[in-house]
């Protein structure tokens, strides 16, 4: 393999990792999040997989996403995962990934003015190695908001990152999404994301995804997305994808 093949390769697989960081800040399965806190004094863990494919290569992240009610309006939330690439040629790679420290906090209320809406900053800590995580601070500031009426809700949002790194640059996110309670224990959701480029000379991504979440039980939920991407999917990723299971409690 020829230099310029690795160095291609080491490219792509940081802008693949990028455009997963926010993910992990998603409502799950959608990337875009809602407004609505996790549940007072409850808490929600996602055991999830996350990733995007190229080309044959395939990378992302797998993990425990913990998150928990601390007040009727504050959510507090930690996600801890292992990254991982498997490429089409050349060894795979197994670490730790991205730590994300957050917290949610609704300000608005649908009840009082027709809407909800929360900040929610992630904190992205670098860990692991260069190869399967990123090796700088960044920090996510976004705005979601939600609306509910009978079994339809739409929420969504649009936030920054603000990288910390020479290779990296700041970038934006916004995403909607549109949902269904099809039957008592099945949701279907369409979702429309754009992301300007996370790398220095990258260019920006839009996606159209689809999700699902089955309850299983009271306490056990079932969740999957995949999202093919409509602009630039030759330089960024063909499509990205998520699967979990969510324990409520």
């Amino acid at each position: 393999m020829t230099f310029s093949r690795h160095a291609r390769l080491a490219a792509q697989l940081a802008l693949f990792l990028a455009l997963l960081a926010p993910r992990a800040s998603a409502g799950p399965p959608f990337i875009s999040d809602d407004p609505e806190p996790t549940d007072y004094r409850h808490y929600e863990i996602y055991a999830f997989a996350s990733g995007a494919t190229a080309k044959g290569d395939v990378s992302g992240n797998a993990g425990i996403d913990f998150n928990y009610g601390a007040t009727p309006n504050l959510q507090l939330t930690a996600v801890v995962p292992l990254g991982f690439d498997a490429p089409s040629e050349g060894p795979g790679a197994v670490n730790f990934g991205q730590v994300e420290l957050a917290a949610k906090w609704r300000l608005l209320h649908q009840d009082d003015i027709g809407i909800d809406l929360a900040v929610f900053p992630r904190l992205f800590l670098p860990a692991g190695s260069p190869r399967v995580g990123e090796r700088n601070v960044s920090l996510l500031l976004p705005v979601w908001i939600e609306k509910d009426w009978g079994k339809w809700t739409v929420f969504g949002g649009t936030g920054c990152v603000l990288n910390r790194s020479a290779a990296t640059e700041n970038y934006c996110l916004t995403g909607w999404t549109l949902t269904r309670q099809v039957f008592p224990d099945l949701q279907l959701g369409l979702e429309v994301y754009h992301q300007t480029s996370p790398v220095k000379g990258g260019r920006a991504s839009t996606s159209i995804g689809t999700g699902a979440k089955f309850d299983v039980t009271e306490n056990v939920h079932l969740l999957g997305y995949i999202a093919p991407t409509l602009q630039n999917a030759s330089s960024t990723a063909r499509y990205t994808w998520y699967s979990s299971v969510l324990f409520t409690f």
